[in-house]
């Protein structure tokens, strides 16, 4: 066992970042701010907004996601040390099109049955673990959606979380180094990111002492 002392370890090397928050609010748009050379996975093909931009997108068939995701996976193996950033692009796309083809292949062809649900924990903690295997930084981004959350005093509460099943929206949260809540300031254009947790949002940040910043300072550790 080869044991590995923290000294000297970059607190912010090789991070993994999960950004959630309402579809337009610029969750795409992080990728321009990226530096060095970046892959973009476009789970929910909206890679458009980075025409101009010198990004590798591979190519992502939606009809087809696990196939789809197969080929991404197999691709990053062999070359993702090419890269420095790797973008997974709205994993709450891929969660709801696995679900749309597995029920194409069910008895009924309309319905999920038992087993998916099961079937897509395991499906999506061996997905992430192998992408964040990768020698690159990792952004992923997610749409947001508002839990029940009950603390251990019985109080209840709702709290605007990453918009993907519990059953691996704890793991992937737990295993990100900072997950941001990205909105835009009511009444002006501006986008920001919430990096601190509270009740009403689920955030957190183990990159720097940061708790808010602006989206284009978001890679701008401190």
């Amino acid at each position: 066992m080869e044991l590995k002392n923290m000294k000297d370890q970059e607190r912010t090397k090789n991070w993994r970042i999960l950004v959630y928050g309402k579809p337009g609010v610029g969750k795409t748009t992080l990728v321009k701010l990226l530096k060095g050379k970046t892959l973009v996975i476009p789970l929910d093909a909206s890679e458009r907004v980075l025409a101009g931009c010198d990004v590798d997108v591979a190519p992502f068939d939606r009809e087809n996601p696990n196939d789809s995701i197969i080929e991404v996976t197999t691709f990053l193996i062999q070359h993702g040390s090419e890269y420095d950033n790797v973008v997974l692009d709205n994993i709450s796309a891929l969660e709801k099109d696995w679900f749309v083809e597995r029920a194409k292949l069910s008895k009924s062809g309309l319905r999920n049955e038992l087993g998916d649900y099961s079937g897509w924990t395991n499906y999506f903690i061996r997905l992430i673990s192998q992408i964040y295997k990768t020698d690159a930084n990792i952004l992923v981004t997610a749409w947001e959606n508002q839990y029940k959350v009950v603390t251990d005093t019985g109080q209840e509460f709702n709290q605007y979380q990453p918009q993907i099943r519990e059953s691996v929206r704890d793991m992937i949260m737990g295993i990100t180094d900072l997950v941001g809540r990205m909105m835009i300031k009511p009444g002006t254009s501006e986008r920001g990111l919430i990096l601190e947790g509270s009740e009403g949002v689920y955030a957190k940040n183990r990159l720097d002492n940061r708790v808010g910043c602006k989206a284009e300072e978001l890679f701008d550790f401190v």
